[in-house]
């Protein structure tokens, strides 16, 4: 197995010194597979329901622009959230250190010790951390309250959803725009398998998944929500007339 970075002394330092920043592949992802399933699912249901292909574009850009801007409203307030909770608890462990700081020891020292260290090694890390107030608070945020202290900017995280929703949700609606009826479903539903595919073949570059399985298993996450949408349809016009 190739390794994926150096592990030199130089390169090692070089790359800590840089920390760790915010990854808002979840973002694109979370926006792109939305925006593809949302849109093409408005267009397998009107098709099933063989209503007119004004309706398609009518329906899919006004939901590409709706749906777009809720999603990006959603994420911007679940990610402003996170840093919400990162503030709030950083705040009140900063209290409890200028209040009880030997209370705040001990929360340290007992979660080294559960970690294996004991007897003298224990004392130099819990005298090592206490010494800095900054790494001291790090230490709890991580080590007590299980919170990370990379977190995501919430708008770039709403623009990113945004644009990643327009973008793929637009696929399904093209080919109704270049071409006639007749032809544009079967261009939208591979143009969307392809964008589902291509979605998770990216994906892969984030998990142990070969990059074709997480291909395939979005497609097919995005083929059944479409498929539900076109049985509705054509379930709903033979029982509402229109």
């Amino acid at each position: 197995m190739e390794l994926q970075h150096s592990h030199s002394p130089t390169a090692i330092a070089s790359r800590l010194s840089k920390g760790s920043s915010p990854n808002y592949l979840r973002d694109w992802v979370f926006g792109g597979i939305d925006g593809a399933v949302t849109t093409f699912a408005i267009v397998a249901g009107v098709v099933g329901a063989s209503l007119s292909p004004k309706i398609v574009l009518i329906m899919g850009i006004a939901n590409l622009v709706a749906d777009g801007i809720s999603m990006a409203a959603g994420n911007f307030s679940a990610t402003k959230t996170e840093r919400d909770e990162l503030a709030r608890t950083r705040s009140v462990e900063e209290e409890h250190i200028r209040t009880n700081p030997e209370g705040e020891r001990e929360e340290i020292r007992q979660i080294f010790a559960r970690k294996g260290f004991d007897g003298e090694s224990l004392e130099t890390v819990v005298n090592t951390i206490t010494s800095n107030r900054k790494l001291w608070i790090s230490t709890m945020l991580s080590e007590e309250h299980g919170l990370s202290e990379t977190v995501r900017n919430p708008s770039i995280s709403g623009l990113v959803t945004f644009f990643a929703f327009i973008l793929c949700g637009a696929v399904p609606l093209f080919p109704y725009l270049l071409m006639s009826p007749n032809h544009a479903f079967v261009v939208a539903t591979t143009l969307t398998m392809i964008v589902f595919f291509g979605i998770g073949s990216l994906k892969s570059n984030w998990s142990l998944q070969r990059w074709w399985v997480s291909g395939l298993e979005t497609a097919i996450i995005g083929s059944a929500a479409a498929g539900t949408a076109y049985l509705i349809g054509y379930s709903l016009k033979e029982i509402i007339p229109v």
